[in-house]
């Protein structure tokens, strides 16, 4: 067959199938030669008598012709060819990569305890990072608090803005809907007892204790954990961090302790808000599925409902502010030098902020079981 003055032949001999090739052998009649030994059978001889010219190109494509049919378990032998040939086809046949065996999967108890001993050790050394960090910041708030003309009271209006008052609607209509659900199943199951008139003590205890924080700080993890990471990532990427400790700037203090503390002032407000609305929420479905006027619902709410609770959800939001903080600021600084580090290192910071959190929650709630509260 011809292709660009490239002749392929195909025929039978004594020693078996044959394959002549005529003309040049060159880059240029490359895709034409890969076609045609592609669709070839395996042969045993390859004729090179008429080729005219032969490049690294085709002696690629024969070397890798070569090694098809040794998979396949024949042996290729060449017939006719130039000693020039000969010495291009063993350079180009030493320079073709070996794949490597890939590595054996151990198996077995061995492996199982090493595999769990290593995440352990990961997990620890994880943790210390983030311990770093909050040592990190508590001394750079330290510092602020000594000489408050180095803080950055700007950076700190601007974090709140972003982490606080942008986050109020988005807080607002999550707390409203969980104060209506709540109402709503309370109702269907207390209904079948004759105590709809609880529901009110359901919805304030559920709210004022756990959900209205707790979720409130799920979504600040999320929203703001997030943003931490891929904000910090990114200066790392530019390389801006290198730039400002060149410039004898702190990281710390610019970066981490102007964020961090804006969540920790703006989570409280939030958790209130929260309570608020789910109160709300929880009245109005109240109103409208029992028959439970604002009025009513106030008395019970103010009468019935310890402010211990109130006091009790509120607690918890320093601590999640921190973890939050810490967390995405921590993941931030892991960026390296890609975008793929950075989306990688962002999605770590909000699956890392929200375990977090709802393991600190649990931990509230066995310590505030304990105590009595």
């Amino acid at each position: 067959m011809n292709s660009s003055g490239l002749q392929v032949e195909h025929e039978e001999s004594g020693s078996g199938q044959v394959i002549r090739l005529s003309g040049p052998l060159t880059v240029r009649e490359l895709a034409g030669l890969q076609a045609q030994l592609l669709a070839a059978p395996p042969a045993p001889v390859i004729d090179l008598t008429r080729v005219t010219r032969i490049d690294t190109a085709g002696a690629w494509a024969l070397a890798t012709y070569e090694g098809r049919v040794a998979a396949q378990g024949g042996a290729l032998r060449y017939r006719g060819a130039s000693e020039a040939a000969d010495l291009l086809l063993a350079t180009v046949r030493r320079a073709l990569p070996v794949p490597e065996p890939a590595p054996a999967t151990p198996t077995g108890l061995t492996a199982l305890l090493e595999t769990t001993g290593r995440r352990v050790i990961g997990g620890l050394h994880f943790l210390r990072g983030l311990l770093e960090f909050l040592g990190m910041f508590l001394s750079g708030l330290f510092r602020a608090v000594i000489h408050p003309r180095e803080f950055r009271f700007t950076a700190l209006v601007a974090h709140c803005d972003d982490v606080g008052l942008r986050a109020v609607p988005i807080v607002s209509l999550m707390a409203f809907l969980i104060g209506v659900v709540l109402a709503f199943q309370g109702a269907t199951q207390l209904r079948q007892f004759g105590a709809e008139v609880f529901v009110v003590d359901l919805i304030a205890i559920s709210v004022l204790r756990e959900l209205g924080i707790l979720l409130t700080a799920i979504i600040v993890a999320g929203r703001t954990a997030s943003a931490f990471c891929a904000a910090i990532g990114s200066m790392k990427m530019r390389q801006e961090i290198d730039a400002m400790r060149t410039l004898g700037l702190d990281p710390v203090t610019v970066l981490f302790v102007p964020r961090i503390l804006a969540l920790l002032l703006m989570l409280p407000i939030l958790g209130l808000i929260a309570d608020i609305m789910g109160l709300f929420g929880g009245a109005l479905m109240s109103w409208i599925e029992l028959g439970i006027s604002p009025s009513m619902f106030r008395t019970r709410l103010i009468s019935d409902t310890d402010i211990s609770n109130v006091v009790v959800g509120l607690i918890k939001a320093p601590v999640f502010a921190v973890i939050i903080g810490v967390v995405g600021c921590h993941a931030g600084m892991q960026v390296k030098g890609d975008a793929e580090s950075l989306g990688r290192q962002t999605s770590s910071a909000v699956v890392t902020a929200i375990f977090a959190v709802i393991v600190a929650d649990a931990l509230f709630s066995i310590f505030f079981a304990e105590v009595g509260l």
